[in-house]
């Protein structure tokens, strides 16, 4: 199957062009006849016309390369010629009445290097039809608003294929001729053809039984290259605390007999909600100790949920059209934001959820290729599952159930399943069911999907001792963003406390409270450009502790001053804003030294920071992860928004190393103290308290190593050398990859040799080496690129390597001499040619080159410019190119 089906852009979808289907699909049968190289497929396609549709128009049902062998038309053979395409089947005159369309193609599993439709990984057969792969196996009406009841008959070798999966529920098997059987699976549940799911190969499994709320017995199993089942237990416990946590939090029950989840290792996304049969990459399955970190088993656990998540949001009920996507997908990420702060550190979870927010989706707003959470327009939908529908989409849920409150949110929930299930929505449709839940007119919220680009909100506060008064004035604007230069407020809750000199939590006392979550929750709305609050009986001057556990997702602009955000930091009692002034206070230090260092003069270092974050350290008791996350400074990339234009990278990442240095010479003492105090003997457990005490260990190593390289090498390696477990062996190899040591080698070399077999643990090997951040890393970047153990087909060793350096390596990526750019348009350029999805992720590493200063930006600019030139692109990659040049 070709990687590009035609170099030309194709033409733009317009949101405002949506009509319904002209026909639909009532049931849909296909009969599977696998092999390595020439696969048959047929399908059955019971179809009527649709009464929303154009009477008397033709049927043209969508294909993906296809090679059509046969087609008939209610037992009718049809002139394949004169009907069918690679890419189109059409039925220029279709009867108005019920019928049934049946055709044969042919595939070619083994060459699909694009890993949609059908293709094989590792000799397993597999499908990702999300968004449009589904016409890369049959021809079809592939969009998600035609749904359909689907029964799949899958025949392979029983040597090769002894597991035989699909959706729904298993109907029959057995033998059908020498060496080779069958299985049928039916789904009772209509759904869209982006849904559907098939499985053969020879794996091994682990399962378990599951009994509902309600006493249905549900048989769970999951499926992993043999060998590796025992690394699967901790997937199969994620799954079962997601099932019950949705009966408990949604009310929500699963809904078929049995539920498979398949890992393989060639996946172009994380996972796939597919009806029944989740499809994962097996990063995203497979944990023991030995292999896995700590973050690794904290994402197998909300990658899991989330994807048991969807059958309720996404699959049972599921999106109209692919501009409705962040109804399914923001809506389900907030609900495993919510189940992972259940099941962890909440305080951690909504800074970890915010750092990705903010790494990622606050940067796309601030670029080319900024969107609305629902799009007007798209080229290429696959580059259109960004953290703006993702992350952005979560934040949006998160404000509307602030605004609305905890009951409105739940009712209209509530009332969305029962009004929606077995139907394609729209975020009308959604916004809809809160609106009569909470007898709120939402249509100012809207906005929210409408409307691209971060609000900015400003705050003031003036104290009056006189009248013990404070008032605070809050502003809000947008900046203009591709396509829309005028921005409208928008509705948002505001989180707001205030903090006395003596670090006391000061009551909120107004005249006239709005709303009652104003006085009960301290949540104000700023729905409009701005607005005055006045408190009264405040004794002295406070400070205000804004957008607290950042209820709006917006970029706080507050006039603090140091002593200000000292005092948040010791005192405040909402644990996101005190890591905030943490947060703001290192970034305004390092922002300051950046500016310096540009002007050729020594960066600056301020010791009562560093006394202040010790002390934060120290207290750690409660919860040593939310300590660990205090420990961590922002990143350059973080830096690097901050400052907004005019970007220098090299002076970023000297500004912050050079505090990193002090912080750690200052703590040495202190910081070894707490390191040796969190050693622990106890065998591993991956649970939360467990983990937090190793995150907080290892930022202890990391900070005083950075102040005392040698030192800090020695024990490093101690470390990495007496590790019983992958997160502390990660630990110390990070530790060890950022000082330039003989060490650090040694150490490189030793974990290779111990895990050259294990693909998932060479990646973060891989990742290890792209992020050291000094000047000959691209050099040795393009040396792995050479090793065997790199291979371009496959997506996850493409994001180790190349999207590590690209992505998480600001210093050698934005080297001034370009040439980090030119290697990663290169390799996206090669990429492209073989997975069209992974060379536009790794183009997007070019999101912010605008933000660079002047040199940079040219030579950023030529390398875009020089992908566009190119004679054949996928649509994926000209899409990406285009739109980071417009």
């Amino acid at each position: 199957m070709s990687a590009h089906s035609d170099s030309a852009a194709p033409a733009p979808v317009r949101l405002a062009d949506y009509r319904p289907t002209d026909y639909l699909i009532d049931t849909v049968d296909l009969d599977f006849r696998l092999d390595a190289t020439a696969t048959r497929v047929v399908s059955r396609l019971r179809l009527r016309p649709n009464p929303a549709g154009r009477a008397g128009a033709p049927l043209v049902l969508d294909g993906g390369g296809l090679k059509p062998l046969r087609a008939s038309l209610d037992n009718l053979p049809l002139d394949l010629a004169a009907v069918a395409t690679p890419d189109r089947l059409t039925i220029a005159e279709p009867p108005q009445r019920p019928f049934t369309l049946e055709v044969e193609t042919e595939l070619d599993p083994s060459s699909n290097t694009q890993l949609e439709g059908l293709y094989r990984s590792n000799g397993t057969f597999c499908t990702q039809c999300e968004a449009e792969g589904f016409r890369r196996i049959t021809y079809y009406l592939d969009r998600p608003d035609v749904m359909a009841v689907f029964t799949t008959r899958v025949e392979a070798s029983k040597e090769e294929a002894p597991i035989l999966l699909s959706n729904g529920n298993p109907v029959e098997s057995g033998a059908s001729g020498p060496g080779r059987h069958y299985a049928i699976w039916h789904d009772p549940h209509p759904k869209p053809c982006y849904l559907f799911a098939l499985v053969g190969g020879d794996l091994g499994s682990i399962e378990e039984d599951f009994t509902t709320t309600s006493g249905r017995k549900v048989k769970l199993a999951i499926h992993v290259e043999k060998g590796k089942e025992h690394r699967a237990h901790y997937a199969m416990e994620s799954l079962v605390h997601a099932m019950r946590w949705d009966e408990f939090v949604y009310g929500r029950e699963y809904d078929l007999d049995v539920f498979n989840i398949v890992a393989v290792s060639d996946f172009t996304m994380g996972a796939m909600e597919n009806k029944g049969l989740n499809i994962f990459n097996d990063k995203y399955i497979l944990a023991i100790a030995e292999t896995a970190t700590d973050a690794d088993y904290a994402h197998i656990e909300s990658v899991v949920a989330h994807e048991y998540f969807h059958n309720w949001t996404g699959n049972r009920i599921t999106c109209r059209d692919w501009f409705q996507l962040c109804l399914k997908e923001g809506l389900t990420v907030y609900r495993d934001q919510e189940f992972s702060g259940d099941q962890r550190s909440r305080a951690v979870q909504r800074i970890s959820d915010v750092r990705a927010l903010r790494a990622a989706q606050f940067p796309e707003d601030a670029g080319p290729l900024a969107h609305n959470v629902r799009p007007d327009t798209y080229c290429e939908i696959n580059n259109f599952y960004t953290a703006t529908i993702y992350e952005k989409g979560a934040e949006i849920i998160r404000m509307l159930r602030a605004l609305i409150g905890h009951d409105a949110y739940h009712a209209g929930m509530a009332l969305y399943f029962e009004r929606f299930d077995g139907k394609a929505a729209t975020i009308e449709d959604f916004l809809g069911c809160f609106a009569e839940s909470s007898g709120r007119d939402l249509g100012d919220f809207a906005r929210w999907y409408a409307q691209a680009g971060t609000p900015r909100v400003h705050v003031t506060g003036v104290f009056d001792a006189q009248a013990k008064t404070y008032t605070l004035r809050l502003s809000q604007s947008t900046p203009p963003t591709p396509g829309q230069t005028e921005k409208k407020p928008l509705p948002m809750p505001i989180r707001i406390g205030l903090i006395g000199r003596d670090g006391a939590e000061i009551p909120l006392v107004q005249d006239h409270a709005h709303n009652w979550r104003e006085e009960k929750f301290g949540v104000f709305e700023l729905a409009g450009p701005e607005r005055t609050i006045v408190f009264k009986d405040v004794p002295t001057p406070p400070v205000a502790s804004v957008n607290r556990r950042f209820s709006a997702a917006v970029i706080l602009e507050q006039e603090l001053s140091e002593d200000d955000l000292l005092l948040l930091m010791a005192h405040d009692s909402d644990p996101f804003n005190k890591w905030q002034a943490a947060q703001s206070l290192a970034s305004r230090l390092m922002i300051r030294s950046t500016a310096a260092i540009r002007a050729g003069e020594m960066p600056e270092f301020s010791d009562l920071f560093a006394l202040a974050l010790a002390d934060a350290l120290e207290h750690y008791e409660t919860d040593p992860a939310f300590a660990a996350q205090m420990a961590a400074l922002p990143t350059e990339n973080d830096l690097a928004r901050d400052i907004g234009t005019d970007v220098d990278p090299e002076a970023i990442f000297l500004a912050r190393k050079a505090l990193r240095d002090g912080v750690g010479r200052l703590l040495s003492q202190r910081l070894l103290t707490l390191y040796d105090k969190l050693q622990s003997d106890a065998p591993y457990s991956p649970d939360a308290a467990s983990a937090g005490r190793r995150a907080l260990r290892n930022a202890c190593l990391d900070l005083y190593a950075a102040g005392n390289h040698s030192d800090g090498a020695e024990i490093a390696l101690s470390q990495f050398q007496r590790a019983t477990n992958m997160t502390d062996k990660m630990g110390a190899l990070s530790v060890l990859s950022r000082l330039p040591t003989p060490a650090r080698e040694k150490a490189m070399e030793s974990f290779y040799r111990a895990h050259c077999d294990e693909p998932l643990i060479i990646d973060k090997w891989f990742s290890l080496q792209a992020t050291i951040p000094e000047p000959d890393t691209l050099s040795r970047v393009k040396r792995l690129t050479k090793v065997h153990a790199f291979n371009i087909a496959t997506p996850n060793r493409v994001y180790a390597l190349i999207g590590a350096f690209a992505n998480g390596n600001p210093y050698c990526f934005n080297d001034v001499s370009g040439e980090g750019y030119q290697f990663v348009a290169d390799l996206a350029l090669q990429a492209d040619g073989v997975n069209p999805q992974v060379a536009a992720r790794l183009l997007s590493a070019f999101r912010s080159w605008r933000n660079l200063e002047a040199g940079r930006r040219a030579l950023a600019e030529q390398a875009l410019r020089k992908v566009l030139e190119t004679t054949k692109l996928s649509p994926d990659l000209r899409d990406i190119a285009q739109r980071a040049l417009a």
